[in-house]
């Protein structure tokens, strides 16, 4: 199941490269273009902070704090014992979302966004998509089903 979560997390990396490709093909000459009136815009933007604009030019802390959880999240895949399908696909987005971002770090010195809604003014991205749905999922697998497994344990030695 490790092996092919990391070829699925790759997928994702690849299809949030794909896509910021097309992004500065075709968005960056025209910087900004409706998607839905009222709602949705893509607008090219080059982050060289952390969500929401914050710690703007710490290019290298991202680098190291980035790779640093891709690895402890690729070891949870293949040493923790007690995966949910929760716990799967938080650790295929999050480490997805995490590459896709790093490759822009790491290659540009900062990270392409392009989708912006009206109702959240920060500019983000399709790998930021895949890193907070991740860790919404991961939170889910933290908050109920390891507490499920750790009373069903509890329960099964009384």
């Amino acid at each position: 199941m490790a092996i092919l979560s990391l070829a699925l997390a790759v997928v994702a990396a690849l299809v949030d490269q794909l896509i910021k490709r097309l992004v500065v093909v075709q968005l960056k000459p025209v910087g900004s273009m409706t998607a839905i009136p009222g709602l949705l815009d893509f607008t090219y933007l080059e982050n060289r902070g952390a969500a929401f604009g914050m710690l703007q030019d710490q290019r290298w802390f991202f680098i190291v704090t980035t790779g640093f959880i891709t690895i402890l999240l690729i070891a949870g895949l293949f040493v923790y014992k007690k995966h949910s399908a929760c716990s799967i696909a938080a650790s295929i987005l999050i480490i997805g979302g995490g590459i896709g971002n790093l490759i822009d770090r790491i290659f540009l010195g900062y990270v392409v966004d392009y989708i912006h809604v009206s109702f959240f003014p920060p500019i983000f991205n399709f790998a930021d998509c895949c890193v907070t749905v991740g860790t919404v999922l991961l939170m889910i697998h933290i908050l109920f089903f390891l507490e499920r497994k750790n009373e069903k344990r509890l329960d099964s030695h009384e």
